[in-house]
């Protein structure tokens, strides 16, 4: 890919940024992409991408963006953190890209090494989604859930049901709840169920340990700098998982996926899920994936069902889509749609 697509990724970025809240990390894009020097360091690693840097791929521009925000908030780089929220943010363009240039060319070995790696936001609002499904899940089924999560991160979003659902109209989740989901919501009101998660579990190429700092900052270098509710929701679902440690393998997800469904689950439903992650995953563990759940869910009971929750992008404008495939007999069911980061959900409760 030439040097002008790839900063025509960086303007995508921008405008993505933008429609999601973050016009800081926007204005961070937009600079990067008209002033990235090709012949740097960091410039030479961009342009030459070995893969594909596009945003539904290697999403190139938000490691970036992952790194220098990482600078911030391990300390490493003072005059940076000034023109960064939560100090600074509201500098010029100029005093901003002048800050950028320098810690790009002072601190380039850190962001290279950093760039190295796919971005894990972790989105815990998201989990607003999840719960809703559970629900609907529980309710038809009548069952417990045992939980698996491909590209579970630092696998906050398997705690679910410990989270408080909070709309103008409802509550769903745990009263009291020191991670509290704030959504608006549209559609249906989602159905209310007794959750009983008798397993959960995930995976992940790079899973993340909440009890290892460095592993938290990583994490949260991904969310917007000006987004602080975001980054506050996230450190407080990483303190409640750090009670009882992290249920994430390291491991690549077709592999794992394929001794997770050879298991069997007695009077349990089988939820398998996964949110907004499936698009970066190779095709060849894509394809694979679909087989193994067609192949599961022939094996299937009504004694020992299947689901596969996901939520994921189609290509639409508006958000991304809430689906539901449930075995035996294979019914696939949408649920909604939901904005990316959990704002709002549009949502409906299908009859089966």
């Amino acid at each position: 890919m030439d040097e002008e697509a790839i900063r025509s990724i960086f303007l995508r970025q921008t405008a993505a940024c933008e429609k999601l809240g973050s016009p800081f990390t926007g204005r961070v894009c937009r600079l990067l992409a008209q002033r990235l020097d090709s012949a740097s360091k960091i410039g030479a690693i961009v342009f030459g991408w070995q893969g594909n840097p596009d945003l539904g791929a290697d999403s190139v521009p938000l490691r970036l963006c992952g790194a220098l925000n990482n600078l911030v908030l391990i300390g490493a780089d003072p005059g940076l953190a000034e023109v960064y929220p939560p100090k600074g943010g509201d500098s010029d363009d100029e005093k901003l890209w002048r800050e950028i240039a320098r810690a790009l060319d002072e601190h380039a070995g850190h962001i290279a090494e950093f760039l190295k790696s796919a971005p894990q936001t972790n989105e815990v609002r998201r989990s607003a989604i999840l719960l809703a499904g559970w629900s609907w899940i529980a309710t038809h089924f009548g069952r417990p859930l045992v939980v698996s999560e491909v590209g579970a991160s630092a696998g906050l979003n398997l705690f679910a049901e410990r989270y408080l659902l909070k709309t103008d109209d409802f509550e769903r989740g745990r009263t009291g709840s020191p991670v509290v989901l704030p959504a608006s919501w549209y559609g249906e009101t989602p159905l209310q169920a007794e959750i009983n998660v008798i397993e959960r579990a995930g995976c992940d190429l790079a899973p993340i340990d909440p009890s290892d700092k460095a592993q938290r900052d990583r994490l949260i270098s991904y969310i917007w700098p000006d987004q602080r509710d975001r980054v506050e929701r996230t450190e407080a679902a990483i303190a409640m998982a750090g009670k009882e440690g992290t249920p994430v393998e390291q491991a690549d997800a077709a592999d794992w996926l394929e001794r997770r469904l050879a298991r069997k689950f007695e009077g349990a439903v089988h939820v398998v899920q996964h949110t907004i992650t499936w698009q970066y995953f190779p095709e060849s563990v894509k394809a694979w994936g679909e087989v193994l759940l067609e192949e599961a869910g022939a094996r299937a009971t009504p004694e020992r069902p299947l689901a596969r929750l996901s939520f994921e992008a189609d290509g639409q404008n508006y958000g991304a889509a809430v689906g539901l495939t449930l075995w035996p007999g294979e019914r696939s069911l949408s649920l909604g749609r939901a904005d990316y980061h959990g704002r709002w959900v549009d949502w409906r409760n299908p009859v089966v």
